[in-house]
């Protein structure tokens, strides 16, 4: 069924809200003030509280709207359908604006907080490159034929590439060197590519130069068995001007965009510095900490004596961080493996108490329980690192109702191209 309908806001999850005969209908590829016909994904004679629906024609476009640089990313009906950026038909101005309306009416929803526009920063080069050329990890499908593929939505059709546009320009050095888009891969394998950002080259270095400074610094898997590379990789991040390495697993995680890791430490530390101003040591819990991205500069701050309890729950970033930090002789860490949340109500004495929490959970948020614990451990300020901002939103009136107040919010557009966003939210317990 198709109708035609005008597009009132934003949604999250990439849609947008309009209504059929006073029904919501959540459709994809609009934007808000448009008139677009759409058409809808499920059967319209069932009592369904909303529908979906995707664009097939705008009528009336928003001043946002462009065409897709990444065409089989769009709708459909126009050839596309393949996910992975579904914010492809709106300007980057749109983008931002989009995302930071997102944040607002979330916690305002959700968080029972009323928040101004949330600045939202667009990472470095992003602009001159189109939004394109960020991910250092991508994840793709071997079809039929055994070339690598994504899905198309709503099918079991399987789209072969021949690029990924929004991979950088190191990771699509290395795949066509080692013949990514030739196929040859047994047909429905997962293939993961990833390529750290080498860094201190000049813009737009030749594939030469490229290849060259990633070295074997790269990896393919597939079904995670390693193809070519090393599972066992090396990131470098300036902090502060410092300079720090990590060891990461290719198979974990790690802040895909290529200036992420570099952008979100020096944001965070800077924050955790303002609060800790004037403070001769003090006590840091790095919380849902990974390979130690905010750890390591964490415990190297040069105008405190800092103790830092790190958390992970993955053993095998757990351990990695442990290595980053044997590697920088960071004795002032008690890194432990284990849940967050678990791990918490089980602290020695001195470290019950932190002056400043800083963390950055998976997409779910910390949860209530988690922020009990910060709450119960007196920490004066929080430093919230988050992906999404439904649960930021969540946890935010978890917090606010334990005593905490949002004291400063800001945004940065490290997921072009798609709905995603980090949000880094600071928090302060009020006094008495």
């Amino acid at each position: 069924m198709e109708a035609t309908i005008r597009i009132e806001r934003y949604a999250d999850q990439g849609r947008c809200v309009g209504h059929i005969d006073g029904r919501v209908v959540f459709v994809r590829f609009a934007l808000p003030g448009e008139l677009v016909k759409v058409r809808l994904d499920e059967p319209t004679n069932r009592e369904d509280r909303f529908w979906t629906g995707e664009v097939v024609e705008v009528l009336e476009a928003s001043e946002d709207r462009v065409e897709p640089v990444w065409p089989l990313a769009g709708p459909v009906s126009d050839g596309g359908g393949v996910g992975g950026a579904d914010l492809v038909h709106v300007s980057l101005d749109g983008q931002l604006r989009w995302k930071s309306t997102i944040i607002a009416e979330q916690l305002r929803r959700l968080g029972r907080i009323e928040i101004a526009a949330v600045p939202v920063e667009r990472m470095p080069e992003d602009e001159s490159l189109s939004g394109l050329h960020w991910r250092t990890r991508i994840e793709l499908i071997a079809d039929n034929n055994g070339k690598v593929s994504m899905h198309r939505r709503g099918s079991h059709t399987r789209v072969p590439l021949d690029d990924m546009p929004l991979a950088s320009q190191a990771l699509l050095a290395v795949a066509e060197r080692e013949g990514l888009w030739d196929g040859g891969f047994e047909p429905g394998s997962q293939i993961r590519v990833v390529v750290p950002e080498p860094r201190g080259l000049e813009s737009n270095p030749d594939t030469a130069t490229l290849l060259k400074a990633i070295g074997d610094n790269y990896a393919i898997l597939v079904d995670g068995a390693l193809r070519s590379g090393n599972k066992v990789l090396h990131e470098q991040v300036n902090v502060a001007g410092v300079d720090f390495d990590y060891i990461v697993d290719a198979a974990g995680f790690w802040q895909m965009h290529r200036h992420a890791p570099v952008v979100l430490p020096n944001y965070v530390i800077s924050k955790v510095q303002e609060a800790l101003q004037g403070s001769d040591s003090a006590i840091v819990w790095d919380l849902y900490s990974g390979s130690g991205l905010f750890t390591l500069p964490l415990a190297e701050m040069s105008a405190q004596r800092v103790r830092v309890l790190s958390v992970e729950g993955a053993k095998v970033a757990a351990a990695n961080a442990r290595k980053n930090l044997r590697a920088r002789d960071l004795h002032m860490v008690d890194a432990r493996t284990g849940d967050v949340a678990a791990t918490l109500g089980h602290l020695p004495k001195d470290l019950q108490h932190p002056d400043v929490v800083v963390l950055d959970p998976p997409r779910a948020g910390a949860k209530a329980k988690v922020c009990r614990s910060i709450a119960d451990s007196g920490a004066a300020t929080v430093v919230y690192i988050a992906c999404d901002p439904t649960s930021l939103a969540r946890d935010t009136a978890t917090l606010s109702g334990l005593g905490y107040a949002l004291k400063d919010i800001r945004a940065f557009d490290i997921y072009p191209m798609t709905h995603h966003v980090e949000t880094v939210a600071v928090f302060s317990k009020a006094e008495g």
